[in-house]
């Protein structure tokens, strides 16, 4: 199986991360890099799809400044999203080769990952026919959206860990009108920390996409220790 860099940078602001996936991409293209997987929590962000219209945010520039949310317009796919502490993104730099280059089976494989944790958890996720994304019963849990540049994906996906629900009220998520959306704690009326959370997608991201993770030593690089630690645990403590 093919090599998977492991990138966890705690949180970090949506601009910086942006930059590093860029920087990633370009190396995968030109052979300098090879595949990575970053995990990351974003400070409070609104991103703007290519699809995505100024009427998909219903907050002023004024109220986003007074509320200290950051906005970008980006590149992947899809409409407006938020990003905030308490929500896992996982951002996968991935060559996509040989039978792998089918966009369509590529979002179905990250809400595969999704699907694989939540079931984890005891609960069943679910697709929604002509959306990207995972659902529990009518709540969106994970949200996707992606780009592509010469078959080297980025972007991602983001899954509602224990993140505040009502910064979700100030965006017309991914198009969806007033579509519900929950969280991992919500659901189960308990935390998961989000340690566990990590090392159950890259678990299961492994699996769906057929990557062995590295196990390296240094500040961003996950250890093997790291992703052996326990399994899913009832914790009503913080993170």
């Amino acid at each position: 199986m093919r090599k998977l860099t492991l990138l966890d940078l705690g949180q970090k602001d949506y601009g910086e991360v942006w930059a590093i996936q860029k920087k990633l991409v370009q190396g995968v293209i030109s052979g300098t890099s090879g595949d990575t997987l970053i995990l990351v929590e974003h400070p409070a962000v609104i991103t703007l799809g290519r699809k995505g219209e100024e009427e998909d945010i219903l907050i002023s520039s004024q109220g986003l400044s007074r509320r200290s949310i950051q906005f970008f317009r980006v590149d992947r796919g899809g409409r407006a999203t938020f990003h905030g502490p308490g929500q896992l993104v996982a951002y996968p730099i991935l060559s996509l080769l040989g039978r792998e280059r089918d966009i369509h089976q590529y979002l179905r494989n990250l809400e595969e990952v999704i699907i694989k944790l939540l079931a984890e958890l005891g609960i069943k996720g679910q697709r929604r026919e002509g959306r990207s994304g995972v659902w529990v019963n009518d709540h969106k849990v994970a949200s996707i959206g992606i780009g592509v540049k010469k078959w080297v994906t980025y972007h991602g996906l983001a899954l509602n860990v224990d993140v505040d629900l009502d910064y979700f009220s100030l965006i017309d998520p991914c198009g969806l009108g007033q579509a519900k959306v929950t969280s991992l704690a919500k659901v189960l009326s308990f935390q998961v920390k989000m340690d566990e959370v990590k090392r159950s997608v890259v678990k299961s991201f492994s699996e769906v996409f057929k990557r062995t993770p590295i196990f390296q030593s240094g500040r961003y690089l996950l250890s093997e220790p790291y992703l052996k630690r326990g399994a899913f645990s009832k914790d009503v403590g913080t993170y």
